[in-house]
């Protein structure tokens, strides 16, 4: 093993996975085109953090079971009118508000050496709201 790789300096490490689901939605009091029934693409990015490896494999945390926590996180989303979705608990389902339901339930599945950073959901390229909590 190299020296480098058991390093005692402070730092932390963020991984980040992206998704995607299909979804329609009205934003209810828009007074604009958005207010009518209309669909997305939407984007969905997680940033994880954390500042203790796995001691095995020295990761902070797998991609792909990362990966899969968000699409659990997801799956009541997809193909859904998000105006109707349970999830969002009657919550104007802004891009905004999507990404505060994705944070805090993915937040809850992780493992204690993984800190969930901030979750960004894109309506669009170039339209994007992002949720962090301090």
């Amino acid at each position: 093993m190299h020296a480098h790789t058991r390093d005692t300096c402070p730092g932390r490490w963020r991984l980040t996975v992206q998704e995607e689901f299909s979804a329609s939605h009205q934003l209810d009091h828009f007074k604009g085109r958005c207010e009518r029934l209309h669909g997305h693409n939407f984007g969905v990015s997680a940033v994880v953090e954390g500042d203790v490896l796995e001691a095995d494999c020295e990761i902070l945390m797998d991609f792909g079971d990362l990966r899969r926590l968000l699409r659990q996180v997801l799956d009541p989303l997809e193909h859904a009118h998000l105006n109707e979705a349970e999830v969002l608990a009657g919550a104007n389902p802004s891009s905004e508000n999507l990404a505060r339901y994705v944070f805090r339930a993915l937040r809850a599945l992780l493992p204690a050496n993984v800190r969930l950073a901030e979750v960004s959901i894109d309506e669009k390229r170039g339209s994007r709201a992002t949720y962090l909590e301090d």
